[in-house]
């Protein structure tokens, strides 16, 4: 199995090419590590390591804009594959492309971002654009 944690430099300009100026939701699936794997040897659990995260990165991440509209805890894949299992699941909305920019390259940010990296065992971050509501499944 593949593990995804930090976007590919290709993936990363894909993102970029696409318009910066229309808000984006950003969907995100979690597992993390039993542990964390910190570069300095320290001890926590991944979801400790993802806690961290969040209260360092959430200051840059409200500056910018960027709110947490939904959250869940994955109860069963119900279509998918079964031995595919995700901690969090949440949908982050931020103002425009260009607000997520600028959250990920702020140095605090990026000194926040370690403890992602140590606690996440797998993830998927998919960018999205609203296609407006409506009756149906269709969009």
């Amino acid at each position: 199995m593949s593990h995804y944690v930090n976007p590919e430099r290709d993936q990363f300009e894909e993102f970029k090419a696409l318009p910066r100026d229309e808000p984006v939701m950003m969907l995100n699936f979690l597992k993390f590590r039993d542990r964390a794997e910190y570069e300095d040897g320290r001890e926590a659990t991944g979801a400790e390591a993802y806690d961290a995260y969040g209260r360092e990165s959430a200051p840059i991440f409200k500056r910018v804009g960027g709110e947490i509209i939904w959250r869940g805890k994955p109860q069963v894949m119900l279509i998918g594959p079964r031995d595919r299992r995700w901690d969090l699941v949440f949908v982050a909305r931020y103002p425009t492309a260009g607000a997520f920019l600028e959250m990920v390259t702020d140095p605090d940010y990026q000194e926040a971002v370690k403890h992602r990296t140590a606690g996440v065992l797998d993830s998927r971050l998919i960018r999205t654009a609203g296609t407006g509501l409506g009756d149906g499944f269709a969009g």
